[in-house]
């Protein structure tokens, strides 16, 4: 081979050689090197709240190899599950610094327990500014469920009085029979709160005071705290929704008893908003205070403002040893024009006309929305005693209208 060509030979194959390592190595565009961080985990977790404040201990961990401290902050969020109320975290600082080899911290949480139906509440626990870490999500969603129902020692009647669904005369126009899972929406609605109900009553209404049991209605009162009350019940309506005027009412119903109790079916008339009590008008299909069990009552309320109500009321009471707890009974109204007769069981025991209302206005020839509630104490009837036992529930089998 001509020595001249072996020596370009050898020179092109150093050039392409060079130009082949400079061609690997990558110009830096000042982007930093890539690390593999380890992981900081935490899981969601479901809790039983009982009736009493409990402790839960909740695990962050740290997964893959770290060389410096790794450090992420925590909080409690409140959802429907709110801070104090149902929750507190105890674990303080508000961050967790997981040393070189530390896999595991704990974060402590007390979970209020209290005697209250609730529904299901939730409440997050964020994780947030990793340090020498990354985070697998951004915390843990806590579900609160609740342990406590209206149905313990409930016991419904299983006889007493009933009625037909039909009337010669009369459709039936609209009924709740109280069959399903939960109270209808399109019909009643909760009124919820504290406050007095300008009678100074103890209870604080809620809608967890409410339930559907076999085919009825439960309203319970409850001795708990809640708020300001030391006493729970609810109290729902159909205002806006459901309103009639005349026709046959029929309410199957069996009653709580016991001192300070109140429970009432009751209406009011629909231009409340616009003429106020009692001017709209009031009709008490049947009240009953608990220290008389065997007494209902059918009242009416009326007047042009509250310097002029003026009410009519009459009593039934069941005979011998009966009262209204022991079996159903049926509290019904024949409304026509200018009358309202009340019965129970299909025997009228109180009878309202104009005449009867010594020259005030008559404001019973309109629509009325049904009321349903179970009051605790109050100026009427009076607070509950050492006797009076808790729960006490209002038991709802049907509400029908003909017209």
């Amino acid at each position: 081979m001509n020595i001249r060509f072996l020596n370009k030979y050898l020179i092109l194959s150093l050039l392409l050689g060079s130009f082949g390592i400079f061609a690997c190595i990558k110009d830096d565009d000042g982007t930093p090197a890539g690390r593999d961080l380890p992981t900081i985990t935490v899981a969601d977790l479901t809790v039983i709240e009982g009736d009493v404040d409990d402790t839960i201990r909740l695990e962050i961990t740290l997964s893959g190899t770290h060389i410096a401290n790794a450090v992420v902050r925590y909080a409690g969020v409140a959802e429907t599950a709110l801070a104090l109320d149902d929750f507190e975290i105890l674990t303080m600082g508000g961050q967790l610094v997981f040393a070189p080899g530390e896999t595991q911290k704990f974060v402590d949480i007390r979970i209020v327990g209290d005697e209250l139906r609730e529904t299901k509440e939730v409440f997050q626990f964020k994780l947030f500014n990793p340090s020498n870490a990354v985070l697998a999500q951004e915390g843990a969603v806590i579900t609160l469920q609740d342990d406590d129902d209206n149905t313990s020692g409930l016991q419904i009647p299983t006889g007493g009085y009933t009625t037909p669904t039909s009337y010669p005369g009369y459709t039936l126009v609209w009924a709740d029979e109280f069959d399903g899972t939960a109270l209808d929406p399109n019909s009643w609605t909760f009124e919820t709160g504290a406050g007095g109900w300008g009678n100074n009553e103890l209870q604080h209404y809620r809608e967890d005071n409410t339930s559907m049991v076999n085919g009825n209605l439960v309203i319970t009162a409850k001795k708990q705290n809640f708020g300001s009350s030391n006493y729970t019940s609810s109290r729902i309506v159909t205002k806006g929704k459901k309103a009639y005027k005349f026709g046959r009412i029929d309410i199957r119903a069996a009653l709580p008893k016991g001192q300070g109790l109140w429970p009432a079916l009751w209406m009011l008339g629909s231009n409340i908003d616009a003429v106020n009590w009692p001017s709209c008008g009031e009709i008490d299909i049947m009240e009953l205070t608990g220290n008389l069990p065997n007494r209902v009552v059918g009242t009416v309320h009326f007047g042009a403002n509250t310097s002029q109500h003026q009410y009519i009321s009459n009593s039934k009471y069941l005979t011998g040893n009966d009262n209204f707890q022991d079996e159903f009974h049926v509290f019904s109204l024949n409304w026509v024009a200018d009358k309202i007769e009340f019965l129970v069981d299909d025997e009228v025991f109180h009878t309202i006309t104009p005449a009867s209302l010594n020259g005030a206005a008559y404001p019973f020839n309109k629509p009325f929305f049904f009321v349903f509630n179970v009051a605790v104490g109050g100026t009427f009837p009076g607070n509950p005693d050492n006797s009076t036992a808790f729960p006490q529930s209002m038991i709802v089998d049907y509400v029908r209208v003909f017209q």
